[in-house]
């Protein structure tokens, strides 16, 4: 097999092969590194930002793009804290799906109705939503929740995480919608050519505002893992959870410009996230290099994605 058709056999397949790849390098580099124990708590660490991903993908798929995740992640939790922690759990998560949903919706709603580039409104409601979440909280953390609700983020069913099962769950639904539904079948007939989509009947400005709602919803879901798992809300959640869902999404296979990807390839995209974060612990490489390190990766990855 000569060296084109193995590139082509990897682009097909990206990350993957780069998932392959980034565990074979750590195996050899430490023992420590391919344990059962380990790869659980990866999963752990990684279903967070992968729920998150998850959302990002049919947003990109369709042609968009969602910078404010991080700041709704963050304005989520703070929504959910303070309803925990007065009165009910599902209270709580209701109203931070709500939050998470009516973000989206509106993000959704200006792009289509105001025709505004994704990048730009979705730029404007992160400083937004990071506004609200830090006068919400007066920059103070909100603490001191039921035993039932660190469940969540903190249990375990089988010996397996109680967030990686959620994980997986959503995964296996968003699958399902993109795979073997007109929400799936849309997304990509908008991302890859929506003046097309639109004369074929398509209503495209309903279907981009439920990416959106999606995006949102999950954020949020992922907010209240994360929430539980740490028994407490911070005001800075969420910094940064932006690029990191869109690196997930990228080293998944998936193309800005729209109208490709998949969940399956973002799942991996994050596992390669969260393999190096841990990987690079284990090796007590230095904070300072472990960026310039996944800003590398995602290069090397889109480089060999990309078309002749």
């Amino acid at each position: 097999m000569n060296f084109k058709v193995v590139l082509k056999k990897m682009r097909e397949y990206p990350a993957i092969v780069g998932f392959i790849g980034v565990v074979i390098l750590f195996s050899i580099l430490s023992d420590r590194f391919l344990t059962l124990s380990n790869f659980v708590n990866v999963l752990r660490q990684v279903s967070m930002q992968a729920i998150i991903a998850f959302g990002m993908t049919v947003v990109i798929i369709s042609g968009g793009i969602d910078l404010s995740v991080g700041s709704v992640f963050a304005l989520s939790a703070a929504i959910l804290a303070s309803i925990v922690r007065n009165n009910s759990i599902f209270l709580g998560i209701l109203s931070a799906l709500l939050v998470g949903a009516a973000f989206g919706f509106f993000n959704g709603l200006i792009i289509t109705k105001g025709r505004l580039q994704p990048f730009i409104v979705t730029l404007a409601t992160m400083a937004i939503a990071r506004s609200l979440t830090l006068a919400y909280m007066e920059g103070m953390p909100i603490t001191g929740f039921p035993d039932s609700f660190r469940f969540i983020g903190a249990g375990d069913i089988a010996g397996i995480p109680v967030p990686v099962l959620i994980m997986f769950a959503l995964l296996g639904l968003i699958f399902y919608l993109t795979k073997y539904t007109k929400f799936g079948l849309y997304a990509y007939s908008i991302g890859g050519n929506e003046l097309a989509a639109k004369l074929s009947g398509v209503k495209v400005d309903a279907y981009k505002i439920s990416f959106y709602v999606l995006s949102g919803l999950l954020t949020a879901a992922s907010a209240v893992i994360l929430t539980s798992r740490l028994n407490s809300a911070q005001p800075t959640f969420g910094v940064g959870y932006e690029l990191d869902a869109i690196a997930a999404v990228v080293l998944g296979g998936a193309s800005l410009s729209g109208g490709k990807g998949s969940v399956i390839g973002t799942l991996f995209g994050a596992l390669i996230m969260g393999i190096l974060n841990n990987g690079m612990n284990i090796l007590n490489v230095s904070p300072f290099y472990q960026d310039a390190v996944k800003g590398i990766v995602i290069l090397t990855a889109v480089l060999v994605e990309r078309e002749d």
